[in-house]
């Protein structure tokens, strides 16, 4: 294993995580809190570090699949602990651990909290909860392919394979360091969008500033105790339109750009996305107009429900009701779809889309294979061939997936509360949703889980937003011997 670029790679995230740190120092200066000066010393304290560790460059460039896996699961602890020392120093989350916890939520995208109080945290300490979640949900290494000659190469795939969402990264791309400076434009581009339109809604510059980061990421921090729940329909529906869009891989965007309108159009996994969406939207509307949830009031159900299956299906996390109240059937399409996911590529957690399309399609090609032994069947996604190695790496990542949720829901049973909230917080946890229900639910936190299920709730955040082979690699002692 190649550990100087692995120490390389991590200065360089401590020298970006110590300069975003001063974007809430001149928040913090701004609104006038006495907080702004732990961000500014703290910042400083991580450049300084970090530009300890890459004043010395690595003599050799060679990056293997299992350097990138490495090298992106402790850029994203190292992240997550810095990152967690605002929290602690400023009294605004005294424990350790809690504080590592908010972290780690914000910078997998998750959402999920410990925080009882929101709104009485100072501005530079809410900015740095929203703004962790526009860090964490195009990617630290993504950015850092994006700024840095030094990573660019056909090396560095291995580390966006690392850290993109999805069962594969292609190799046929022939300008890495131009691509993820494209996703980061479309990032940022779509950010603004948002920022604009909620703007024109009404709502306030900070407001709108860290609603967007939130959505952006899919993370799902707000600034309010009550999520969206206060604002007005037409700013609720803003957000649930953009957490739909930024469920969508980028690189249909980037088709798009290219005026590649037929390749981009013909996205499976994009239909499916789109179809699971409005089918569960509508699905729901129907229970909940049925158990008079919300009375008669046909828009009002329509709006709830497709605003929550955003939510969830991007794995943003934004609430503006109680869905403990909503009826059981419902509450079952807003598991399966929370365990489904966003689009591969996208900003979203989940299982993907594009892996359950690969699973179902690898069912029926058994099934076809039984009724015809001697016929020849192929797995096929956007009418190109899908490999065996694919194939089995989805299924591989399938069995894994579902012994994460086993195990630790069985960990965090010990805990004392009932099942529906221990196995929906292992799902919104492990798939980075962030609300699940009841403890946990979209009014609720994890506040009351002890410090043992706190950790097992950082593992599953990290676990899941690195798509679970490079978090778990960390963990095999052969993997660090040199090859």
């Amino acid at each position: 294993m190649n550990k100087r670029l692995i120490i390389y790679i991590l200065g360089w995230v401590l020298l970006i995580e110590g300069a975003a740190m001063q974007l809430s120092t001149i928040v913090g200066l701004i609104y006038g809190d006495r907080e702004y000066l732990y961000f500014l010393l703290i910042g400083l304290g991580c450049a300084l570090i970090g530009g300890a560790l890459v004043i010395k460059k690595p003599k050799s460039n060679v990056m293997l699949l299992r350097d990138g896996f490495a090298a992106t699961a402790l850029s994203w602890i190292v992240l997550s602990l810095a990152g967690c020392l605002p929290f602690c120093l400023t009294g605004a989350i005294p424990s350790f651990v809690d504080a590592l916890f908010e972290t780690a939520s914000g910078f997998t995208t998750t959402g999920a909290t410990i925080l009882r109080e929101i709104e009485g945290l100072p501005h530079c300490i809410l900015f740095w909860r929203s703004f962790s979640h526009f860090l964490g949900g195009m990617g630290v290494v993504v950015f850092l392919l994006a700024i840095i000659p030094r990573l660019g190469g056909n090396q560095s795939i291995n580390l966006m394979k690392a850290e993109s969402t999805g069962p594969s990264v292609s190799k046929s791309i022939p300008k890495l360091r131009n691509y993820a400076a494209l996703l980061y434009g479309i990032y940022c581009g779509l950010t603004a969008l948002e920022c604009i339109l909620l703007l024109c809604g009404g709502m306030g510059f900070f407001d709108s500033v860290t609603t967007s980061f939130a959505t952006a990421g899919t993370g799902g921090f707000m600034v309010y105790n009550d999520s969206l729940a206060s604002f007005s329909p037409y700013l609720q529906t803003v957000c649930a339109v953009f957490m739909m869009l930024f469920g969508v891989n980028f690189y249909v965007y980037i088709l798009i750009l290219s005026r590649r309108f037929k390749l981009a159009f013909r996205n499976e996994e994009l239909w499916v996305y789109l179809g699971i969406t409005f089918l569960a939207t509508a699905i729901i509307a129907g229970d909940l107009l049925f158990n008079r949830t919300y009375g008669d009031d046909v828009y009002q159900s329509i709006h709830q429900s497709f605003f929550y299956i955003t939510s969830v299906g991007s794995s943003t996390g934004f609430a503006m009701t109680d869905v403990n109240q909503w009826p059981e059937f419902s509450k079952t399409i807003v598991l399966i779809v929370t365990c489904i996911g966003a689009c591969a590529g996208s900003t979203g957690g989940g299982f993907k889309v594009s892996r359950v399309l690969i699973l179902f399609k690898g069912v029926r090609k058994e099934f076809n294979l039984i009724m015809h032994p001697r016929s020849v069947h192929t797995v096929k996604m956007d009418k190109k061939r899908i490999t065996h190695e694919v194939t089995r790496s989805v299924s591989v990542y399938f069995v894994i997936y579902c012994l994460i949720i086993i195990v630790t829901t069985i960990l965090i049973s010990l805990n004392g509360f009932d099942f529906m909230t221990n196995f929906s917080s292992v799902l919104a946890t492990l798939n980075n949703t962030g609300p699940g229900f009841n403890v946990v639910g979209s009014t609720g936190n994890y506040a009351d889980f002890n410090i043992f299920s706190k950790i097992i709730f950082i593992f599953n955040m990290l676990a899941g937003r690195l798509e679970l082979y490079p978090f778990l690699l960390i963990f095999v002692p052969s993997a660090w011997k040199r090859a």
